[in-house]
């Protein structure tokens, strides 16, 4: 198991700062490192799980300060995502026993690869902000699919906000720095941590790990989407196909190695 040495929190400090600088750029894929270096270290899964959760809510916090400097939020949008979302999540978190998790992992893994060429193909996702009339269709798909995606967040715990951030663009016709920042905010802190709190109860957290993780995240989220703020949408896209593309791959060697 990782030792408490000042090289250990060190290496942890620079993963979560890296990581979570990598997740606010693009919209999620903090766990593709954080999460494996933990693991790396010897922590068993549900421990490295249940510790990266927690981390990852610091995520949300960091990246809020650029975006809400920004003022590009809609509190429409915000109550959506946090509607549709949260019982989802429960609903995941409830069922997480029920089916099997080779299976979802093989599925989750080759829908995030599928967002990676479905946004490669789309030249022109994302690129624009324009305010779309938003009618009941709209609501009800938009409300359905973030209910489906909060569902495999509370199952599988990770590896979902690229698809919020994708779902947000496709319904509403959001830019990706603007659906990022829903993503970052909302499923971050709010997703995340209801995670974090079901996990919590179950006494896993190794909360010696906490303090540098969270500072990573922290300085790793705010840096990441001041970054994404500066660089405008085009080239978190190609971020974002990179990272989608990186975790799919992942996921399935994961599932069927």
């Amino acid at each position: 198991m990782l030792n408490n040495d000042i090289f250990s929190q060190f290496f942890l400090f620079c993963i979560s700062i890296f990581s979570n600088f990598i997740s606010a750029l693009s919209g999620g894929g903090a766990g593709l490192i954080q999460l494996p270096a933990l693991l790396f270290f010897g922590l068993p899964f549900t421990k490295a799980l249940a510790t990266h959760k927690v981390a990852s809510v610091a995520l949300g916090f960091g990246a809020s300060v650029p975006h809400l400097k920004n003022n590009s939020l809609q509190l429409n949008y915000a109550c959506l995502i946090l509607i549709s979302g949260i019982p989802g999540v429960l609903f995941g978190a409830y069922t997480s026993s029920i089916l099997p998790n080779k299976f979802s992992t093989i599925l989750l893994g080759s829908l995030t690869l599928f967002l990676s060429f479905y946004s490669k193909k789309q030249k022109k996702l994302g690129s624009s902000n324009q305010n779309i009339p938003i009618n009941k269709l709209r609501i009800i798909v938009g409300s359905f699919g973030l209910f489906i995606i909060g569902f495999l967040n509370g199952y599988l715990s990770s590896g979902t906000g690229l698809f919020v951030t994708i779902w947000m663009i496709t319904i509403f016709n959001l830019s990706f720095s603007v659906a990022i920042a829903y993503t970052l905010i909302f499923v971050g802190i709010f997703w995340n941590g209801i995670g974090a709190l079901s996990l919590g109860l179950t006494g896993n957290i190794i909360w010696s790990y906490i303090p540098v993780l969270i500072l990573g995240s922290l300085l790793g989220g705010y840096f990441g989407a001041y970054f994404s703020i500066i660089k405008g949408s085009k080239f978190i896209k190609c971020v974002f196909e990179l990272v989608s593309f990186s975790i799919g791959i992942s996921l399935l060697f994961k599932a069927l190695l």
